[in-house]
């Protein structure tokens, strides 16, 4: 065993005992588990009524009522087909590529036709059970890849080192429009000089042979083996011949997508639906179901077509929901911490491609910039009502921006910014804001009015009041508070989503999901998902040595990602609201199915009882 792998082994040991130490099984009432494969499987829907029988006494839910995994009742019958709804109140954009991609309702529609190279397991660690496995030299520095034989795209070509290299060239390259470029590729030797063009090639990436790649890092960290290597190849003979420029918006990308996954794309309705027949080629062996159809519900129709057998399952029920509907017959209810978080985010800067101190640049006289009126407010919502009140405790109050999904680096004993609003209103006041024309708000320091524009997205019955709540709170500390409410499309491009920040927007309501690896440079480092546009010293700092060699001690770790959560409470250019629950209702018919990550169950695997989805009594 070479050094670097004795020390990435003793890497993954260290992180599997910490888990172990946060974990038992979804029955322990603690938020921060991350279940995995310590969930208990036994608990399943007599268990989940029992507990909502409990909650209906204060009317509050926990994600611990619930299980990942799928309670397998019945036998499989050959074939058939599954209907799949991807819950959303606008189309779904249709970026069909994980190179290309940017929102989660098209990352939805990709899990079923393509997927990574490498898998991980319930501790977030690479495994040597996917599509393809590594090994490294003794430093640490240089993995070879080596992927499996049987591993096809859809077309029959076989995916190949090249294909692998392929997509690491064109997301480095100039013309690439999309947002994976940023610091795991510039840890690549080479690529930084490909991507400015001092060089035709990335150096640091070798084809080996048609199956194996080799890739040079520059700086070794434990991200490397969770979660920062690019496992997405790109099909270089269907792509080689499009200008690079042009490949998102390709029909390659947009009508005619090509994958490895275990179902292959037949038909699209643009933003509405996608047929999938089942790839018998597939490496992991053939899957059990014909076919799968996915449909965009609205989450306003998503309780009738559960009920109707219009669909077997959704991506993420809203939870706001789910009371009125926890005895629902014909589904089995799943749940899981999810890795995301809601949060306020403040516009700080801009983004500049051209600049040489970019492409990120603060602005000092951007509205927001004041750090008093950041943390005015915060502390002026109470996020623990609104996940008791909109949520019924399927969401609850976040505190910092590593959520609990990671529970070996989130800092709960860190309590953010609690709700006060008579601080918050002193904050103001020490600041200089104050009301001087008696209207009920406050003015800038400088007397001017002062009208902040707040952004947030248009979905389920909730969303508007949730949004307005938000908006009272703030009014209730003196700051005059304008809300826009958007579709998700037009709410991220006006966010900044490919560089293009809109100058009237103020403050934003988002949500991240979070990568397997713990590393947040890829949402606040100098790059475009930071939307934001906030630099710092200090925080550049901490988001490198969370990624130092020094990191491979997670002790050490721990304590550069606990010093940069109390950063970002201190400095407020975003503040976490709520951390989240996602559930997810299954026809009773399914089999061999589960959420979350880790768990071993593959979506090749899925099976029915039947032919036609369980109505509910």
């Amino acid at each position: 065993m070479s050094k670097a792998t004795k020390v990435l082994f003793a890497l993954m040991l260290v992180l599997m005992l910490v888990l172990a130490a946060c974990g038992g099984n979804n029955n322990n009432n603690n938020n921060n588990n991350e279940g995995g494969n310590d969930t208990n499987n036994d608990n399943n829907n007599e268990d989940v009524a029992e507990n909502n029988n409990d909650a209906e006494d204060d009317g509050l839910y926990s994600i611990s009522d619930f299980s990942k995994f799928k309670e397998n009742e019945g036998t499989a019958i050959d074939g058939g087909t599954i209907t799949f709804g991807l819950v959303s109140d606008t189309p779904f954009e249709g970026t069909l590529n994980w190179n290309f991609y940017g929102g989660n309702p098209d990352a939805q529609v990709l899990t079923w036709f393509d997927e990574g190279l490498l898998t991980w397991d319930e501790n977030f660690v690479y495994t040597q059970d996917g599509a393809a496995t590594y090994e490294t030299n003794e430093e640490g520095n240089i993995f070879t890849f080596t992927i499996r034989d049987n591993v096809n795209w859809h077309d029959g070509e076989p995916v190949t080192a090249e294909d692998w290299l392929f997509a690491h060239e064109v997301i480095s390259h100039p013309d690439y429009d999309g947002v994976r470029w940023g610091p795991d590729f510039q840890n690549i030797v080479g690529a930084q000089e490909y991507h400015d063009g001092e060089a035709d090639t990335i150096s640091g990436i070798t084809v080996l042979s048609e199956k194996e790649l080799q890739i040079e890092f520059i700086n070794v960290s434990p991200s490397l083996v969770t979660g920062s290597i690019w496992t997405y190849p790109l099909a270089k003979h269907i792509f080689e011949d499009i200008p690079v420029a042009d490949m998102s918006s390709s029909d390659a990308v947009r009508r005619n997508p090509v994958g490895f996954g275990p179902f292959v794309v037949d038909v699209i309705v643009p933003g509405e639906s996608v047929t999938f027949n089942k790839n018998e080629d597939y490496w992991r062996g053939e899957p059990n179901l014909d076919g799968v159809v996915l449909r965009v519900i609205n989450p306003n129709t998503v309780v009738q077509e559960l009920k109707t057998g219009g669909v077997d399952m959704v991506s993420a029920f809203p939870v706001d929901q789910f009371p009125d509907n926890a005895d629902m017959s014909n589904v089995e209810w799943l749940g899981d911490i999810d890795r995301a978080y809601t949060y306020i985010g403040f516009k700080l800067g801009e983004w500049d491609a051209e600049s040489e101190d970019g492409p990120v640049i603060m602005k000092d006289d951007k509205k927001m910039a004041d750090v008093n009126l950041r943390r005015a407010m915060w502390h002026a919502v109470d996020n623990d009502a609104v996940g008791e009140r909109f949520y019924h405790g399927l969401r609850w109050g976040a505190t910092t921006l590593i959520p609990p999904s990671h529970p070996e680096f989130h800092d709960d004993t860190n309590e953010g910014l609690k709700f006060d609003p008579e601080k918050a209103k002193q904050i103001l006041a020490d600041a200089g804001y104050e009301d001087t024309n008696d209207d009920g708000f406050v003015e800038t320091p400088e007397g001017e009015e002062l009208v902040i524009n707040f952004a947030s997205m248009t979905g389920g019955d909730i969303a508007e009041p949730l949004a307005r709540y938000y908006v009272q709170s703030w009014n209730n500390i003196g700051l005059n508070v304008e809300l826009q409410m958007e579709e998700f499309n037009n709410f991220y491009d006006r966010v900044g989503n490919g560089g293009n920040d809109d100058p009237e927007l103020d403050v934003f309501m988002g949500a991240w999901g979070v990568g397997i690896d713990v590393d947040p440079s890829g949402l606040y480092g100098n790059v475009m998902f930071n939307f934001p546009r906030w630099r710092n010293a200090e925080n550049d700092r901490l988001l490198a040595e969370g990624v130092s060699e020094e990191a491979f001690d997670v002790d050490y770790r721990q304590g550069i990602y606990k010093e940069w959560q109390q950063l970002m409470v201190d400095e407020v250019p975003v503040f976490p609201t709520l951390y989240r629950a996602v559930l997810s209702p299954v026809n009773n018919r399914v089999l061999n199915y589960a959420i979350g990550d880790g768990t071993g169950v593959y979506l090749y695997e899925l099976a029915v009882t039947q032919e036609e989805a369980i109505v509910a009594e």
